[in-house]
């Protein structure tokens, strides 16, 4: 099963009513021309009885039934496994593309054998696939909780606070500074919610659930729009149900009384 990374995404082809599309057969790999050398090729795991490989392939134009899918369009056109499966072939591409040569003498890499590792010859120097943690939280006071529209935001809702954890900080401390730098209030009672690989382009979102300590909502202005304190009932546009800030506003959906919105 090959995960063809394109600089834009992903190589699929529609199948069915169009709302699906599949991925490439190695015999139509063949045909498109991609080179499967073993230097430029990575095994990603096991999908069914089929090994899945990942390997790039260059901007040129596709035949038909061929496109390029970005790795958003593909949630819901593909199955959740094959879904996640794309965002690893799209973050070790990346990561082989980036790590051609040493960052510490510029030399070419080789590959290590037995682990996703590039390594220097010259100077030794070991180069990991990078995944970069980031919190994610839902906070609540009381039924209510703290919905945000992101300066960053591609689509215009109201989503969880997350941000990226910093040198020698806990996952903890990143949480309570991030909610403090981004909308001025102090949280407690911090919980482990669940995490989520997100490939873009390589963080892993680390949810958790918070309480309401002290404070009053004060925006940064710069990460963040707008923030306010929502019931269930009247609910803003929310994310879709692709990222782990959908499953935390749904579990707090599911957890508060009363009739809401549909999801």
């Amino acid at each position: 099963m090959w995960f063809l990374v394109h600089p834009k995404g992903l190589v699929v082809a529609r199948e069915g009513d169009g709302r699906r599309v599949r991925l490439p057969t190695e015999a139509e790999v063949t045909a498109l021309g991609v080179a499967a050398e073993p230097a430029q090729t990575h095994e990603i795991g096991t999908l069914g009885d089929s090994l899945a490989m990942t390997t790039a392939i260059g901007d040129a134009p596709l035949p038909e039934p061929f496109f390029v899918a970005g790795l958003r369009e593909l949630f819901g056109a593909v199955s959740e496994e094959v879904f996640g499966y794309a965002g690893r072939a799209a973050q070790i591409i990346e990561w082989a593309t980036t790590h051609r040569f040493c960052g510490r003498c510029s030399t070419p890499t080789e590959r290590v054998d037995g682990e996703r590792c590039m390594r220097c010859p010259k100077c030794g120097h070991l180069a990991y696939p990078r995944i970069t943690p980031a919190i994610i939280v839902l906070v609540r006071r009381g039924d209510e909780a703290l919905l945000a529209r992101g300066a960053r935001f591609p689509l215009p809702f109201y989503s969880t606070l997350a941000g990226f954890a910093e040198i020698g900080e806990s996952l903890e401390e990143t949480l309570a500074r991030e909610v403090r730098e981004e909308v001025g209030i102090e949280v407690k009672n911090i919980r482990y919610f669940g995490s989520q690989p997100w490939p873009f382009p390589n963080s892993l979102m680390v949810g958790f659930l918070a309480e309401w300590a002290a404070g009053e909502i004060k925006i940064d202005g710069k990460e963040i729009l707008d923030a306010q304190w929502y019931g269930r009932g009247a609910l803003p546009p929310i994310p879709p149900k692709i990222s782990i800030a959908r499953r935390l506003i749904d579990a707090w959906l599911d957890d508060v009384p009363g009739a809401g919105r549909e999801r």
